[in-house]
């Protein structure tokens, strides 16, 4: 995500969680990604620690930025639109007081990301 960063991430890193979940490692890492930016938005964030509360906002809308370019570089609208749906709906999940929904989106999100391939595949 970048060396401004780079200083905060843990060491090491902790595992993947969605490796098993998407086969490609492309795709395991944007999951990886979003996931990280929205814990350092509203959780405890996994690979990253030491900043205050101003740099985790930003570090996770970094992230979520990250994730989606690397699906559009890609040409996958679909799963960056999957992505968008649910960075908005675990945001609204936050809002509303119920973030014991935001697992059961992601488990969703994980699913559907992991059917979708690559659109370049086809030739």
């Amino acid at each position: 995500a970048g060396p401004d960063l780079a200083v905060h991430a843990r060491s090491p890193l902790p595992a993947d969680r969605f490796a098993e979940a998407a086969e490609d490692p492309a795709r395991a890492f944007v999951l990886e990604a979003i996931h990280e930016g929205q814990l350092l938005h509203y959780g405890e964030p996994r690979a990253f620690v030491g900043m205050d509360s101003d740099l985790r906002l930003l570090a996770g809308d970094a992230l979520y930025a990250l994730g989606l370019a690397r699906l559009a570089e890609a040409g996958d609208l679909e799963a960056v639109a999957e992505l968008a749906d649910l960075i908005t709906l675990t945001a609204r999940a936050h809002a509303e007081g119920v973030p014991q929904r935001a697992p059961e989106l992601w488990s969703r999100s994980a699913r559907v990301l992991a059917r979708s391939r690559d659109p370049r595949a086809d030739g």
